[in-house]
């Protein structure tokens, strides 16, 4: 009977000792943190219409920031493109956008479209590509140069776009009027199906080439590119410092077998002063670190580089991006 009471005793202690050794393990088990879950942060980006460069472009940036950055809900829609962006960016309905360099400027200094509507806390993230100012026409309407627009039915762009001004601006300084010719105020994709349906005789689009429209135009009819020689590039430089001089080269639209001279304005990203320094940073470097997504969004992807990122940046760098340039 002792022997019975004392293998008891015995068992109750170990059992004892159990219970209070696992009661730490318990309580820390109950007192460990969760991890927290990526905050949320919405990032609305402005492209441009769905037959140009921009929207394909900012789709695969979207879905680049959506993969690898934890958190970033970002979706690219379809706008009026670079003056209705900037406005846009300024009313803080969008977070991001895509913008011409020259638009950029604009906004930033107060002119242009921007007089006395001057946007001084736009900032540039990067600038991505030339966009050059294609002159459109079709080859039976005998438009050789620029001189010979006149009197013709010409497509400049929306009121107020990026466009608009190219195209105000190239044929000022070929000595060309809107009084010379029969101006048609028309948005990307209007022009391109106005061209098809021979309501215009030519239109300017402002968009990298090879530009979609373009090409779907140019497989139903002979395209002419009509371009902008080096001694009027020149004058447009010396006026406007944010054109370059660039060649289409033979073949970029299949109705096309010689090179034509034209200019170019930068594509850029912008942003509002007030965006976090670290997110901007860190759209920059994830959109970088993606190359074959951004070739895989459209051929202009392909050109869009760390080295040539700040090439053409019209207006301030936002601290994030300074700093990523800085690296």
């Amino acid at each position: 009977m002792k022997k019975r009471i004392a293998l008891i005793l015995i068992v109750t202690l170990i059992l004892s000792i159990a219970l209070v050794g696992c009661a730490p393990k318990e309580e820390a088990k109950k007192e460990e943190p969760k991890k927290e879950e990526a905050k949320k942060v919405f990032i609305n980006i402005a492209t441009g219409g769905t037959a140009g460069t921009y929207f394909p472009l900012g789709g695969g940036i979207a879905d680049i920031w959506n993969k690898n950055i934890p958190g970033v809900n970002a979706t690219a829609e379809s706008t009026g493109a670079s003056v209705a962006n900037t406005n846009m960016l300024r009313d803080g309905k969008v977070d991001v956008i895509f913008v011409q360099n020259d638009i950029a400027y604009y906004a930033a200094n107060g002119t242009e479209a921007f007089k006395d509507n001057k946007y001084a806390d736009i900032r540039g993230l990067c600038t991505l590509y030339p966009e050059t100012v294609q002159i459109i026409t079709f080859a039976d309407k005998g438009i050789e140069t620029l001189a010979d627009l006149k009197d013709k039915k010409v497509a400049v762009g929306a009121p107020g776009s990026g466009t608009e001004a190219n195209a105000r601006q190239i044929l000022g300084v070929a000595g060309i009027t809107y009084e010379d010719i029969d101006e048609q105020y028309l948005s990307f994709s209007e022009a391109a199906q106005n061209l098809k349906d021979g309501n215009i005789d030519a239109a300017f689009i402002t968009a990298g080439h090879p530009t979609a429209a373009v090409q779907d135009i140019a497989a139903q009819h002979k395209i002419k590119l009509i371009p902008v020689p080096s001694d009027i590039a020149d004058k447009l430089k010396a006026d406007y410092p944010f054109y370059t001089k660039v060649t289409i080269p033979a073949g970029t639209y299949n109705t096309v077998d010689v090179d034509v001279e034209a200019v170019a304005v930068k594509a850029m990203l912008a942003v509002d002063a007030k965006m976090d320094a670290d997110l901007a940073y860190n759209l920059l470097k994830t959109m970088y670190e993606n190359p074959d997504r951004l070739k895989a969004a459209h051929a202009k992807g392909a050109m869009i580089t760390k080295e040539t990122g700040k090439d053409g940046m019209s207006i301030d760098l936002h601290p994030g991006a300074a700093k990523f340039f800085s690296e």
